[in-house]
């Protein structure tokens, strides 16, 4: 059995008996039961997770996958694979959206070359290069079995190497143009939903160039035939080394009992994904918000989640992760600094759960 095998395999359910425990203790906290909603039902997440009805926060970061698609020589994204190199050094260089929305939560990025097409130079990148971008899915697989799996196995190191800079809440962002395309064609070959359905225009394809897009995810998917029992076989023929070390990330953060919180469709798509390759990955995903790239509300309703945050995002780069952050930690607050009834001497017999 291989390293990937076992942490796939080794992952374990939460702890229902202290998630019980923390259920009863939020349930008697000096309110009306329910009435906190979300942030309930995170304290409880998190304590399962952790294995303590005092679960708590201290080190936030979010791990930002960088890697090119070959299938942008189809045309199907607006912006030029150039994009990816020249985004990638801007979130090095602390002045992308995720960096000014990780600055806000006191979190950190970290910045791994796991496939860029151009060679980056920079103290603050992690190279965990496969090969320079993917090939073009339009002409045969994206990449070979085995560099899917290494995609995953990057992710799934990162996950410890952060774990043990005492790093205990994760987020999940990508940078890599084309990945909208890549990420239709997993969710179509895992779902079998229509084109319309998962499309979308990325960062702003016109009509024409959406329709393009369309008709070459289909061709994509003729010549491919990915199949869907197969996560890795779906990964690696119709994927990006972005999304495969993503996997990895779930993977690891489920095996290592670290919540992990999901971003946009990019994110969801790599979360579905590991999901598929063991459904206990979905108790360590935190959603954060709903994204309206199409795809995004599909694979929640497949896995069961509800993002938290309804705000017309799209960016990608994990920006909905360090939004997730304050609420998460402000799930600890209530859990951990709230009063009891019993703490405050008052009688809860008139209050009834809404």
């Amino acid at each position: 059995m291989s390293a990937i095998e076992n942490i796939i395999n080794y992952i374990q359910p939460l702890d229902q008996e202290i998630q019980k425990k923390a259920m009863k203790r939020i349930d008697q906290l000096i309110k009306p039961k329910g009435s906190l909603g979300v942030l309930e039902n995170i304290a409880i997440q998190l304590s399962g997770i952790q294995r303590t009805i005092q679960p708590s926060i201290h080190k936030k970061c979010t791990i930002v996958m960088a890697a090119d698609n070959g299938i942008v020589a189809e045309k199907v994204a607006s912006a030029p694979q150039i994009v990816t190199y020249s985004q990638t050094l801007s979130i090095l260089n602390g002045l992308a959206g995720i960096n000014a929305l990780s600055k806000q939560a006191r979190a950190d990025v970290k910045v791994i070359d796991i496939g860029i097409a151009q060679e980056i130079h920079h103290p603050y990148l992690i190279s965990r290069k496969i090969r320079k971008g993917t090939f073009n899915m339009c002409k045969g697989p994206a990449m070979s079995y085995k560099e899917a799996l290494q995609g995953i196995k990057v992710g799934i190191n990162m996950i410890k190497s952060v774990i043990d800079e005492g790093y205990d809440l994760i987020g999940t962002g990508e940078m890599g143009i084309g990945n909208t395309s890549t990420s239709s064609a997993i969710l179509i070959s895992f779902t079998g939903c229509s084109l319309e359905k998962v499309v979308g225009k990325g960062a702003g394809l016109t009509q024409d160039g959406y329709e393009h897009k369309k008709e070459v995810i289909s061709q994509v998917l003729n010549i491919n035939k990915p199949n869907r029992n197969n996560p890795i076989d779906v990964l690696s023929k119709v994927g990006g080394f972005d999304i495969a070390g993503l996997v990895g990330c779930y993977l690891g953060a489920a095996y290592y009992r670290v919540p992990i919180v999901m971003d946009g469709v990019i994110s969801a798509t790599a979360a579905l994904t590991a999901y598929y390759l063991n459904p206990l990955v979905k108790e360590y995903i935190i959603p954060s918000h709903a994204s309206v790239e199409p795809g995004y509300a599909l694979v929640c309703q497949v896995m069961g989640l509800q993002p938290m945050l309804h705000m017309n995002m799209r960016l990608g780069e994990g920006t909905g992760c360090p939004l997730a952050f304050h609420l998460i930690e402000s799930a600890c607050a209530m859990i951990n600094n709230m009063a009891t009834f019993d703490e405050v001497a008052l009688n809860s017999d008139f209050l009834i759960e809404i």
